[in-house]
């Protein structure tokens, strides 16, 4: 699991030396989470960002009793209930391991102490964030712009392990409509 994480990072901020990665290396922890497990509760304050190793995860909002899915992430991606994490702030979202996981966090004390240790790790700092802003404002504009056969498309063209591992009545909560209109929508797109 090392030496994946090590490649990710390496591509990430390609300056990163060697001492650069051992004292990266020192302050994550290392966590195997069940499938049907959450990382984070409506509620919680988000304390630390994870890179997924293996497995996959679906982040969602609880509206009384209705679960509104607005996103999965799975292996070589980060998640963290971002917007809490930042603010120190109970989170408004629910993030749960579909499947089991392997997990590397690294918490928002020690992200700091790293700060502040080396320039290098605020450049890392910024390019996580980045990837946490890319990754929620391309599922808010999914949502916002596109009828649901456009989302149902760009899952197909952008997110395929989505089709491939999630339960359909997910799918369809993440697209916006209900898993009967999902199965009309799926027949219509097959011709059958």
């Amino acid at each position: 699991m090392s030496e994946q994480v090590k490649a990710y990072y390496h591509q990430l901020v390609p300056g990163m030396q060697e001492e650069d990665w051992i004292a990266l290396q020192e302050k994550f922890t290392f966590q195997q989470v069940k499938k049907g497990s959450f990382l984070t509760r409506n509620g919680e304050i988000s304390r630390q960002v994870s890179f997924i190793t293996r497995g996959l995860v679906r982040i969602f909002y609880l509206a009384g009793e209705k679960e509104i899915c607005t996103g999965f992430i799975c292996e070589n991606e980060y998640v963290s209930a971002y917007a809490s994490f930042l603010t120190r702030q109970p989170s408004a979202e629910n993030i749960d391991a579909l499947e089991d996981c392997e997990l590397v966090h690294l918490s928002f004390d020690d992200m700091q102490a790293l700060y502040k240790s080396n320039p290098v790790f605020e450049i890392f700092g910024r390019k996580i964030a980045e990837l946490l802003f890319i990754q929620i404002s391309s599922q808010t504009t999914r949502l916002l712009t596109m009828v649901p056969e456009e989302r149902y498309q760009s899952i197909i063209q952008f997110q395929p392990f989505i089709i491939q591992r999630v339960p359909q009545y997910m799918i369809a909560s993440f697209i916006g409509i209900t898993p009967e209109h999902l199965s009309r929508l799926r027949k219509k797109m097959t011709g059958k």
